[in-house]
């Protein structure tokens, strides 16, 4: 993918970056958002309120009455049911006053709930893992069976996890099948995932890729390998290599990200034994860290990001508000979904 550079800088615009910490992918944020003319402010979702009192139904600190102009979801801080719904609530909220937020509460909803991130793919003939959510352990005991007669193995992954955490291999061990462990740990909720072995060549290691999604474009792939046995993780010790963007992975990923409705995403995919021209897709992460990506790969990925949030989401909300636009009442009548190409 090719990102033009702006013809005209976005002198006034004020950014919220939502997120739950501040470091280096806030300060690479802030850096690309000045050299466009905009101001990027960091804002925890905890500290925002709805509040019916204020013009606006919201208040986002840092921006008065008013609201941002656009907001940029770097990272939601985890928490009681109640109150991760609430936090989602007000990136809803902001997507109905007409702020674009990237990525809204609708797509980050798809990635996080890896089983329904499973589902989409599924239903949008996007190669991945045969994939299992239930709650009952029974259930779950019976599909662990049913493949480790056919010779395979699944993982259990928490419903809700990142950076590897929480990953269980189960199946035949020395020719014998131990129960599925206890869900107490997964929340009483079982995903499993077929487990794809590594095609090794040699001594090589295992490794799976990332690939970066920005706009509806890859734009950017790394490989990783090494790591916690066959878990690919960076938190888990795996290294990041340059990988070339190849047509089926650049593919695959835009078809995953396309299938959740986000604006941004990392990709995770694996070899496809039964088809290298269709790599499957493991994971797909909504609010996608990229410091281990930047490190191998000269593209200037927050400039990339910022350029296509403020050059196509902002644009296009903006287009969408022109009374008299062509196309404007199909824009008007379908504001509620405006957010989540």
């Amino acid at each position: 993918m090719m990102l033009t550079p702006a013809a005209a800088t976005q002198v006034g615009l004020r950014v919220a970056i939502m997120t739950d910490e501040t470091g280096w992918h806030t300060g690479r944020l802030k850096k690309a958002l000045r050299a466009r003319g905009a101001e990027g402010r960091c804002v925890d979702l905890a500290d925002c309120r709805i509040d019916t009192t204020q013009p606006q139904g919201l208040v986002v600190p840092g921006f008065g009455h008013a609201l941002p102009d656009a907001v940029f979801v770097r990272g939601i801080a985890g928490g009681s049911f109640e109150q991760v719904t609430l936090r989602l609530g007000i990136l809803h909220a902001l997507r109905e006053a007409g702020v674009p937020v990237y990525n809204d509460a609708r797509a980050i909803e798809r990635s996080v709930d890896k089983s329904m991130t499973s589902f989409l793919l599924h239903r949008a003939g996007v190669p991945t893992p045969a994939t299992w959510a239930v709650e009952s352990a029974a259930v779950a005991q019976r599909v662990l069976m049913r493949e480790a007669a056919a010779g395979r193995q699944v993982v259990l992954k928490p419903l809700f996890g990142s950076q590897g955490h929480g990953l269980k291999r189960l199946g035949a061990r020395a020719g014998v099948l131990a129960p599925l462990p206890s869900l107490r740990p997964y929340r009483q909720v079982a995903y499993l995932q077929r487990f794809v072995p590594a095609q090794l060549t040699g001594n090589a290691p295992g490794f799976d890729w990332r690939v970066l999604v920005i706009g509806g474009n890859a734009v950017a792939a790394m490989r990783r390998s090494g790591g916690k046995g066959w878990i690919h993780n960076v938190a888990q010790g795996a290294r990041c290599e340059a990988a070339e963007l190849t047509l089926p992975l650049a593919q695959s990923a835009v078809q995953a990200s396309a299938a959740l409705g986000l604006d941004y995403a990392g990709v995770d995919l694996i070899p496809n034994p039964d088809d290298p021209a269709r790599p499957l897709v493991l994971e797909v992460n909504g609010v996608a860290a990229w410091r281990g990506l930047q490190s191998v790969t000269s593209l200037d990925i927050a400039a990339a990001l910022v350029a296509d949030l403020l050059e196509r989401k902002l644009a296009a909300a903006r287009n969408a508000d022109k009374p008299g636009e062509p196309g404007n009442e199909a824009a008007v009548a379908g504001l509620s979904g405006r957010s989540s190409a």
